[in-house]
């Protein structure tokens, strides 16, 4: 059985050294929501020279436009979205100093040479368990662009959230290291 590895937020640089391809992950802090119509007004708001809604440094993004909360709920569903969307914007905020990001499918080869480069690592959270997941999520609040409802920027407090390591800072790539031991067996 693979051990689940307990981390907190914001991520330090001896948590992301100690994180490979593979290990199962559950976080614990605060970690914030943001899909492409924000990851484009961000990476548009960097380009302008204004200030963030939020500082990147040590922060994880988590892919969601959860659903509306159920009376006396933080949030509602909160399944990851595809990933592949955000790999225009990606890099930028990787730079200034983003170290985490959650959602599911894979990422361009481009992104993940950033993420190696300043050392930043890709979690995919289950998709399909939406409903589930949200019991993770203890606080919500929108912090930016409320005007993009379900895809307005929000702050998540997590405990306990379940992800996985796709993309280490060593170059480790679970889906790729999937299919070589998948095509193994055939």
């Amino acid at each position: 059985m693979i051990e689940t590895k307990k981390i907190t937020t914001p991520l330090r640089e001896d948590v992301i050294a100690g994180l490979k391809a593979g290990d199962k992950v559950e976080i614990t802090g605060t970690f914030y929501t943001a899909r492409d119509a924000a990851h484009k007004r961000l990476v548009k708001m960097i380009k302008e020279g204004e200030n963030l809604p939020f500082d990147l440094r040590g922060q994880i993004i988590y892919f969601v436009g959860p659903t509306p909360p159920k009376p006396g709920m933080p949030i509602g569903s909160a399944g990851p979205t595809t990933s592949g969307r955000m790999d225009l914007y990606s890099p930028s905020l990787i730079e200034l100093g983003l170290k985490g990001m959650i959602g599911k499918g894979a990422r361009t080869k481009e992104v993940i040479d950033v993420m190696r480069k300043h050392r930043c690592v890709y979690f995919a959270a289950i998709g399909g368990v939406a409903a589930l997941l949200s019991k993770k999520i203890k606080k919500a609040e929108i912090i930016a662009f409320e005007d993009l409802g379900t895809e307005a920027i929000r702050i998540l407090e997590v405990r306990d959230f379940p992800a996985i390591v796709i993309n280490d800072i060593y170059g480790g790539d679970l889906y790729k290291e999937g299919l070589k031991q998948y095509s193994s067996l055939a």
